[in-house]
């Protein structure tokens, strides 16, 4: 079993930053990939950014070159999520999880970004 609590989130102007963290515990040495969604009200859940074992990352086109991913590579407990030049439709609750056989998720942390 992997637990996953993400943290981070909050109300920041439109051009500001934001980091998530997400930790990790559990059967955390299993895990081969992290990710983050994002859930808009009255929208899909859309897969944000993922980062594997390797450290291999793939981005969103709605956030390539704003955001970041990267994780802990040595205790594969923590995973981040580095958003910059943040807009009014990043607007969402951003959910990490791991992948490990099957995936497991957080509960979720509400971003809003004011115009």
């Amino acid at each position: 079993q992997v637990q996953l609590v993400e943290s981070g989130g909050g109300l920041v102007q439109a051009g500001g930053s934001l980091r998530l963290t997400c930790a990790a515990s559990g059967s955390t040495s299993s895990i081969n990939a992290f990710g983050w969604y994002r859930q808009a009200p009255g929208k899909q859940r859309e897969l944000v950014a993922s980062i594997s074992v390797g450290g291999s990352a793939n981005y969103a086109d709605s956030v390539k070159g704003r955001f970041t991913i990267s994780r802990d590579n040595a205790e594969n407990t923590l995973v981040y999520l580095q958003m910059d030049s943040l807009k009014p439709e990043d607007t969402a609750v951003y959910y990490c999880y791991a992948r490990r056989l099957i995936l497991y998720w957080g509960q979720g942390t509400q971003v809003t970004v004011s115009s």
